[in-house]
C-alpha cells in the first residue's frame, strides 16, 4: 500500500512539474513593493527573476493611495529622458495571474498597463501596475515598512546607488496599527535573511 501511495505521489508530482513547464508564461514588470523576490514569490509563487530594466522619460512615485490609506508606488511618464523608473522584469506561470491582481487591487486603485522593454537584446511586453488618477494623491507618505520593501527590492537587484540613495531619501511615516507593522516588520525580517549571501560548508 505504502509503494502505491509512493508511486501514485511521484506520478502527481511529475505530472504537476510538467503541466508547470508547458503552461502560459508572463512577464511582470515590478517597480516598486514588489521589487524584492521573496514579496513577489508570496503573491506569485512561480515568478522567476529575468532581470533589471529601466523605464526612460518616467518618475517614480510613493502619490498612490493604497487600501491603508498610505501612499504606494506608481509611476508617471515624463517628457525628460533623464527620469528612469528602475525595475525587474519577472517571468510567472498564468495562474499567477489572478492572486496577484487581487494583491494588488485591479480595478480598484491600480490599472494594468503593457510596456515594450528590451532586456539582453530581447523585447519584451510585460504587464505592470499603474495607479488610477482617481487614487493619486501627492501628499501622500509612505509607511516605513513600506518603504523598506522597495529599499530592499532595488538593493537586492544592485540597482545604482544614487537610486537607492533617492529611495532613502523619500519620507516615510510610521504605521499607527500595531499588528499590520508587525507582520510587515517580520515580513521584512525574512526578505533580508533572504538577500544575505549563504555560507558555504
Amino acid at each position: 500500500m505504502t509503494k502505491i501511495v509512493s508511486v501514485t505521489s511521484l506520478f502527481l508530482f511529475m505530472f504537476c512539474k510538467i503541466l508547470r513547464a508547458i503552461m502560459t508564461k508572463l512577464h511582470y514588470f515590478a517597480y516598486g513593493s514588489n521589487l524584492h523576490p521573496l514579496r513577489l514569490k508570496e503573491r506569485a509563487s512561480s515568478a522567476e527573476v529575468l532581470g533589471v530594466v529601466e523605464v526612460k522619460a518616467a518618475q517614480l512615485t510613493f502619490a498612490k493611495r493604497g487600501t491603508d490609506q498610505s501612499g504606494k508606488c506608481s509611476f508617471l511618464r515624463t517628457s525628460n529622458l533623464e527620469n528612469v523608473v528602475h525595475g525587474v522584469i519577472y517571468e510567472l506561470d498564468a495562474c499567477d495571474k489572478k492572486p496577484l491582481d487581487h494583491a494588488e487591487s485591479l480595478g480598484f486603485g491600480y490599472n494594468q498597463q503593457s510596456l515594450n522593454l528590451v532586456l539582453h537584446g530581447t523585447t519584451y511586453m510585460p504587464f505592470t501596475y499603474v495607479a488610477d488618477r482617481q487614487y493619486v494623491d501627492h501628499s501622500l507618505v509612505p509607511y516605513q515598512w513600506y518603504k523598506q520593501f522597495v529599499i530592499l527590492g532595488a538593493q537586492f537587484h544592485a540597482m545604482p546607488d544614487a537610486y537607492v540613495a533617492w529611495l532613502a531619501s523619500i519620507v516615510a511615516i510610521p504605521d499607527p496599527d500595531p499588528q499590520r507593522n508587525a507582520e510587515n516588520l517580520a515580513r521584512l525580517d525574512r526578505m533580508k535573511e533572504f538577500s544575505r549571501p549563504r555560507k558555504h560548508v
